[in-house]
């Protein structure tokens, strides 16, 4: 029987409240998109802070929400964030008994940090070091435009750090080193910890852990240095310590000091990064391994799921919230199911085509966080799909 793998999560956890079919081309929702980088406004795929915002309005968030949204109330509240969605969708497909995931961060003594903490205990995560503290608890609110890029549909965030201002690197304990797999999730809506993540990854790969790392719109750095490439912790020293590193594309530019993914692609990999995977929405992803984790693989690119694209030409109902998420969590399913297995270098086209199916799966619902109903329901839905991919990039 193989061993117990451990995963464990640190990163972005808050509450998402959804706003759906909001028209970014409309005139009522011009008046607060972004002029230039970094100035408070809103882009269309991009992250925004909410006091920023509110600066960039000259007025609070909750008035410019009534009047984008024409006073409707979200159409949804749910479990968001980076982190703690990948680790609900790793926790969900893979067998308790042989996978056990673990999340640690921190929420706010606040309604929605109640709302977060009971939403979290229905999921097969265990909350490692959760608490809840005196501040607010992250929130994100999420516009989504259906309609948007050809249909392919976008959103535009305003977040709330909150108590994640909290959490220090110093309160992480030695069980999170001790896992198999630790993942840093959304780390730049935790700043504390992203800002020491080449310390924090470096100690990961002393107790021999695997590290992944996804990426989120990094508001702070963008506005104080536009014109600047994001730094990734306390210098580039962070890249060398990352097996995994999954951006989408605006991340990998911004992250790179690049303006193309080849050059981008370059970069990481001078930087010692030992595999890599670029999401670009609808588009094809962009993937590399120098063989020191997956199998060696030259840069090579592979498409959405026909099968997700041709049945969302007539589906209502779902957003693309929680996409990008949910292929992380794909990836590291296979990662944790190819381990278990007994391989030692796992097949990174393998990794990818579980990440494709369920990003591609989190259109049909709204919000990022699937809540199953019986154990194993998610995957029941999910293999149709991943059979069908593999036939399609089989030829």
């Amino acid at each position: 029987m193989p061993r117990k793998i451990v995963v464990s999560g640190i990163g972005c956890c808050l509450v998402d409240l959804l706003f759906n079919d909001i028209d970014f081309n409309s005139d009522t929702i011009r008046p607060y998109l972004s002029q230039k980088r970094g100035d408070g406004g809103l882009t269309p795929g991009q992250l925004v802070f909410k006091e920023e915002f509110e600066k960039f309005c000259r007025t609070d968030l909750d008035d410019v929400l009534n009047r984008i949204t024409k006073g409707k109330y979200y159409d949804k509240i749910n479990i968001g964030g980076p982190s703690i969605v990948s680790l609900i969708n790793v926790a969900q497909l893979t067998d308790k008994g042989q996978c056990e995931v673990r999340f640690y961060g921190r929420g706010g003594k606040d309604d929605i940090g109640q709302f977060l903490l009971s939403s979290l205990k229905k999921t097969p995560v265990i909350l490692k070091d959760y608490k809840l503290i005196d501040n607010r608890t992250p929130s994100t609110v999420v516009l989504s435009d259906r309609s948007y890029d050809k249909g392919h549909g976008e959103r535009m965030f305003i977040n709330s750090i909150g108590a994640a201002w909290n959490y220090q690197p110093d309160e992480i304990d030695d069980d999170f080193f001790s896992s198999d797999i630790v993942v840093f999730g959304g780390t730049a809506l935790v700043p504390q910890i992203h800002d020491h993540m080449a310390a924090l990854l470096k100690k990961a790969k002393s107790k021999r852990c695997i590290t992944i790392v996804n990426t989120v719109f990094d508001f702070r750095n963008e506005k104080a240095n536009p014109s600047k490439k994001w730094p990734l912790g306390e210098n580039d020293e962070s890249y060398k310590y990352i097996d995994l590193l999954i951006a989408d594309q605006m991340e990998a530019f911004r992250l790179s000091g690049e303006h193309d993914t080849g050059s981008a692609v370059k970069f990481f990999i001078g930087k010692k990064v030992s595999s890599l995977i670029i999401t670009n929405g609808s588009q094809n992803i962009t993937a590399y391994s120098d063989g020191h984790f997956f199998r060696s693989s030259d840069i090579i690119e592979m498409p959405v799921s026909r099968k997700v694209t041709t049945e969302l030409e007539n589906f209502q109902g779902g957003d693309t919230t929680g996409c990008g998420d949910n292929f992380v969590g794909g990836v590291i399913v296979s990662i944790v199911e190819q381990l278990q297995k007994g391989v030692n270098h796992p097949d990174l086209q393998e990794a990818c085509s579980w990440g494709i199916v369920l990003g591609g799966f989190a259109c049909f619902y709204m919000g990022g966080t699937y809540f199953e109903e019986s154990i194993g329901e998610k995957r029941d839905r999910i293999i149709p799909y991943y059979e069908s991919y593999k036939k399609q990039i089989s030829g």
